[in-house]
């Protein structure tokens, strides 16, 4: 048994215990250098234990949207925590709860006002998934067959790596999947001259498959508008719409996985609202606490809640968590959706996109860039490299450059990424384009 520790004598202690008993997520502990401690936040930055600041340009891993301690949602999960910090949510519920779910009904389009509350990306993928298949079910006209994109990423439970299974990231859990059928996706960049057309081949290959499986397909899932850990890889609205409209017409269900694009990234509230697009089911999280707890939610169309309706238990949707609908981290919603109009949080978001768009002019004429992209608060790039993806060699150096010079900013392997907090100062975002202008001339020589 391990010798127990209440106190922490040095920071060096914390790394020493974080080194024999913590398992980090998508790290190699072998080769990987020690962890930072983080100590504190405040707005678009992170102070560590030896008292040095980062810009956080990857809003701490897409959660954090208004910033970090931001005071508003504090004060609201304090007063919660004082009050009602968890109860179960099965045969009971509470205020944060209700008004959480009234807060997004009526801020997502048409009839998308069923919530069912779980507790991350992933698990929210999960549910909507089940609720696809069960509909089908309680219907009396099963459907087996889901559609999914090349290199999308869903999250990292067996469902959601199912119709991730195109990503790359899942070869060691083969054996724990389901099939999907999964279509090319459609990237573009600003400037291609090609996207019509490539557009145009995966809704041809879509009606193909539609013509033979439409009968059996429950659904098909998107990353609506930008695919995230594949990449940031980016389609236009309009393939969305035309998308919607061929699976309307077979009468396949649309999920919409806005866990990363949800709540103003894509610049509106919801990339559905961007893309003009009303899906059948949508999965929310990530930004949906501000930043502050796990939480998410799986939104239905009200024709979809219908069906598992009934005098039997067997028609109910079968899924629940421990913290579903958890009081605090409701609360935590409910003011972070209220920041969104007390800092006029959509003229930050109009703001970032224009300096981004600005910046990277300059970069795409950069040797070794390529396919420079913007979507709302989200900017991205490729380095042409031999070894191009996700464990690329050129990430790690450009990571450690980075965060020698006080920035997080966390390359998807060849891809540099900014997706700020929507608090990050003009100042701040210029700082981070001229030193990301003098690594790309480090790493390109």
């Amino acid at each position: 048994m391990s010798e127990i520790h209440t106190h922490l004598s040095s920071d060096d202690e914390v790394i020493a215990l974080d080194r024999r008993h913590v398992w980090h997520p998508f790290t190699q502990a072998q080769t990987a250098p020690d962890p930072i401690e983080i100590v504190s936040g405040k707005g678009a930055v992170l102070t560590d234990a030896e008292g040095r600041e980062y810009l956080d340009l990857i809003a701490s891993w897409w959660v954090n949207i208004h910033g970090h301690a931001h005071p508003h949602i504090a004060a609201a999960i304090a007063e919660q925590a004082a009050r009602l910090e968890q109860v179960i949510f099965a045969g009971f519920t509470h205020r944060p709860a209700v008004e959480l779910a009234s807060a997004l009904a009526e801020r997502l389009p048409e009839d998308l006002d069923r919530v069912f509350f779980s507790d991350d990306g992933s698990t929210a993928v999960e549910v909507a998934l089940k609720m696809a298949t069960q509909y089908w079910i309680n219907k009396g006209t099963p459907r087996r067959r889901f559609i999914a994109f090349e290199g999308g990423y869903h999250g990292d439970t067996a469902g959601a790596m199912s119709v991730g299974s195109a990503s790359g990231f899942f070869d060691a859990f083969q054996n724990m999947m389901f099939s999907i059928d999964a279509l090319p996706y459609p990237e573009t960049w600003d400037g291609d001259s090609e996207v019509e057309e490539k557009e145009a081949a995966v809704l041809h290959a879509l009606d193909a498959y539609l013509s033979e499986h439409a009968s059996d397909t429950a659904a098909l899932i998107i990353e609506p508008l930008v695919q995230g850990a594949g990449g940031m890889r980016m389609c236009r609205p309009q393939f969305l719409r035309q998308l919607a409209a061929r699976l309307k017409q077979d009468g396949v269900l649309l999920i919409f996985d806005e866990v990363m694009t949800g709540f103003g990234r894509t610049g509106k509230l919801f990339a559905c609202h961007s893309a003009d697009v009303t899906p059948d089911i949508i999965c929310l999280s990530k930004g949906l606490s501000g930043g502050f707890l796990p939480i998410s939610v799986t939104v239905c169309r009200e024709r979809l809640y219908q069906e598992f309706l009934g005098e039997t238990f067997a028609r109910a949707l079968a899924h629940g968590h421990s913290f579903t609908a958890n009081p605090i981290a409701c609360a935590a919603a409910n003011a972070s959706l209220e920041v969104f109009e007390l800092d006029n949080t959509f003229d930050k978001l109009a703001a970032i996109e224009t300096l981004h768009r600005q910046r990277l002019q300059a970069i795409a004429g950069m040797p070794g860039v390529n396919h420079c992209r913007v979507t709302g608060t989200i900017a991205a790039f490729d380095l042409v490299v031999e070894d191009a993806g996700y464990t690329s060699a050129v990430g790690q150096k450009l990571k450690a450059y980075f965060h020698d010079k006080g920035l997080l900013i966390r390359p998807l392997g060849n891809v540099v990424y900014l997706i700020p907090p929507y608090c990050t100062s003009e100042q701040q975002l210029h700082y981070a384009y001229d030193e990301i202008e003098q690594a790309l001339r480090m790493v390109t020589g």
